[in-house]
């Protein structure tokens, strides 16, 4: 999985600073795979230091969905990045409708010009 720059450079770090022979990026005290039982604790642990209320490991994902949108980054390569299988996954559950978006806003304006009297509508005949 490509990953920015700043996340490789983070992860050669925490690589120097292990022991030779050693898989896991982030291994237990005894250099073997954390159980999943302690990764979870860990991150209870994590969120009850931080200001945020409600946060959860999703919010992380649908974090880093959105700011790839914005980015008009396509929709499969943001699902290939949060490892879905389906691109509907990504749309359904990670992407936003869009419903701030400033286009729309500004058409809805030029409707009604501030300084001019609104139109009546146009009736179809």
């Amino acid at each position: 999985m490509p990953l920015p720059t700043w996340a490789v450079d983070m992860l050669k770090v925490r690589r120097s600073t292990l022991p030779r022979g050693i898989e896991p990026v982030f291994p237990d005290a005894l250099g073997g795979w954390r159980d999943p039982n302690n990764v979870r604790r860990v991150w209870r642990e994590v969120r009850q230091e931080l200001p945020v209320e409600g946060l959860v490991s999703h919010t992380l994902r649908k974090t880093v969905a959105s700011f790839l949108d914005d980015a008009q980054v396509s929709t499969r390569k943001i699902s290939d990045q949060l490892g879905h299988a389906q691109v509907s996954m990504t749309q359904d559950r990670y992407l936003g409708r869009r419903l701030t978006d400033r286009e729309t806003a500004e058409v809805l304006e030029a409707i009604l010009d501030a300084d001019a009297e609104p139109s009546p509508p146009k009736v179809s005949e």
